[in-house]
């Protein structure tokens, strides 16, 4: 079992991933290059465990032992010596990862699994010609990791089975959903379904359908209710008494026929774009981001909460009587 990681990279997605392992118990060693991106970094990720506690979805004892597992590195050498996962969240550049997975397979230990948070870019690319091409993986998180499940886990060509597997455990063992893709594909899922909402998004505001705060409410109000419990095909299960394929029959030739009008490639000019920052920020204010990351945060947790305590139907938890 993996009880000592590596986060090299602190920015916004390597700063949530400190918090994923250090709450889960494992000893984090956290590097970056720039000593005040990862002092940022490590106050952020004591100030966010203190809040957690403050609204009661930690104790005062995981809080503390959040604090306890957390490991200041200045060397990369020092971050990587022992650790058997290694998560590095850098620039999302391709020549960049590459740079830095070459150090990475350099220095880490023999059986470390190597792990890359990029969210564009094929493993196969990230470790070619890497003689440890063999336990390279990918795993994309959702932002933030330490809030929202779900890691998107796609091996290398040449990443071994025995590599993807022990991934997906890890990952399990550590609070997160892993995903398991069978092939790349720019943006992976999560991304690939975002983009094509927001490409319709988009066309409806900019031919004039529907204002901002409409389409934010339909999803919000709407879609996002359902999707926060099912995703689109079990949402498609229960819209008809027969299941999915009764529902997908039936309305067939409705979708067949919205999606021959879906616009492909939508005006997403500075007029369209501007439009849309203007109108969001009179539902949200002006200077409301941290504001509002922090409200959805919370309530993110306490959804996940409510479904932890009622699983589905046929769910694993379910059936064992929790």
């Amino acid at each position: 079992m993996i009880r000592t990681v590596a986060v090299v990279g602190s920015g916004v997605i390597g700063r949530s991933w400190i918090r994923v392992f250090a709450r889960a118990g494992c000893e984090t060693r956290v590097f970056d290059p720039d000593p005040e991106q990862l002092a940022r970094a490590l106050h952020w990720a004591r100030d966010s465990a203190l809040e957690d506690k403050a609204r009661g979805f930690i104790d005062s004892g995981a809080a503390t032992g959040e604090g306890r597992a957390i490991q200041r590195c200045d060397t990369l050498d020092e971050a990587l010596s022992g650790a058997g996962w290694v998560q590095e969240s850098g620039p999302e550049t391709l020549a960049v990862k590459q740079r830095i997975f070459a150090e990475l397979d350099a220095a880490a230990d023999p059986g470390a699994i190597l792990a890359s948070s990029t969210s564009a870019h094929d493993m196969s690319r990230i470790a070619e010609g890497l003689a440890g091409s063999h336990r390279c993986i990918v795993a994309h998180p959702v932002n933030p990791p330490h809030v929202i499940p779900v890691v998107e886990v796609l091996p290398g060509e040449r990443t071994r089975p025995e590599v993807l597997t022990a991934a997906l455990a890890f990952l399990e063992s550590v609070g997160q959903s892993p995903v398991r893709m069978n092939r790349y594909l720019s943006g992976f899922l999560l991304n690939r379904l975002q983009a094509a909402l927001i490409r319709e998004a988009v066309f409806l505001y900019g031919t004039g359908a529907a204002s901002v705060q409409a389409i934010d409410t339909v999803v919000r109000e709407g879609l996002g209710l359902r999707w926060a419990l099912l995703g689109p095909f079990g949402t498609g299960h229960t819209n008809a008494d027969g299941g999915a394929g009764e529902y997908y029959r039936r309305y067939g030739d409705a979708y067949r026929e919205m999606w021959r009008e879906l616009e492909t490639d939508p005006e997403f000019s500075d007029r369209v774009i501007d439009g849309i920052h203007e109108e969001t920020e009179e539902m949200y204010g002006a200077s409301a981001t941290e504001a509002l990351c922090a409200w959805r945060d919370r309530l993110v947790r306490r959804i996940r909460a409510l479904k932890d305590d009622d699983p589905p139907p046929g769910s694993p938890t379910r059936e064992s009587g929790r």
